[in-house]
């Protein structure tokens, strides 16, 4: 908390010393920031790759229990940054409103989602 106000926190696309997490206090406008965001994309880039990657060492039959040891290494590497992205952007969604909330509660499986309302 700075000059009483709270500042958003971001928890950074890298670990800190012993694989802590790095978090940035700050508006999430400056070159640290920004640096983030490149970096995010970066391992986005390169997961979806992986994957297609992965989709092409899956159909060949040749592929040595080694390659897919090392594949699976990668991807595993490749989903923790993933979800490290994923936790750090959903925890800087606004809150929803009250109201969104007892609407989400008021569904009572997944394809209420597609039905549209009654009409009156």
């Amino acid at each position: 908390m700075i000059s009483g106000r709270a500042e958003p926190v971001r928890l950074l696309p890298w670990s800190g010393a012993e694989g802590k997490p790095c978090y940035l206090v700050g508006d999430g406008t400056g070159y640290l920031s920004r640096v983030a965001d490149t970096i995010e994309s970066v391992q986005l880039g390169m997961a979806g790759e992986l994957l297609d990657h992965a989709a092409d060492m899956v159909a060949d039959h040749r592929v040595t229990a080694a390659q897919l040891r090392f594949l699976a290494c990668r991807m595993a590497e490749s989903l923790r940054d993933v979800h490290r992205i994923a936790e750090s952007r959903g925890a800087r969604l606004p809150a929803p409103a009250c109201g969104d909330l007892d609407d989400l509660s008021n569904l009572n499986n997944l394809d209420d989602l597609d039905d549209p309302a009654p009409e009156a």
